[in-house]
């Protein structure tokens, strides 16, 4: 059955959750973390990408200190990296076009 999605957090964590008070908000945040680590996903998808780009953005959000200065580096050399090859790009048709 692939991409199934098991039930959400509240069902399938029943055994790891027992004794522990479901309204309370370190609960509810566990079993918000393990359901992003079962969580099953096709990878080699335009879908499975863009949910794999949104958990980094919302790891992101959620890290602070000297984790999120990396993530920030990361981003910026991520899109140097864009931009380099966008003017590299332009460069070369544009130099095609108007020799």
């Amino acid at each position: 059955m692939e991409g199934h999605q098991p039930p959400g957090p509240k069902d399938r964590f029943e055994d790891d959750l027992i004794g522990l008070d479901r309204d309370d908000p370190e609960v509810k945040a566990f079993a918000e973390h393990l359901d992003r680590m079962e969580r099953v996903r096709n990878g080699y998808t335009v879908e499975g990408y863009l949910a794999g780009v949104t958990d980094f953005a919302e790891s992101a959000n959620r890290s602070s200190g000297h984790r999120r200065l990396m993530v920030g580096l990361v981003v910026l050399l991520i899109l140097l990296g864009v931009g380099f090859a966008t003017w590299n790009l332009l460069t070369v048709v544009l130099g095609v076009i108007i020799p």
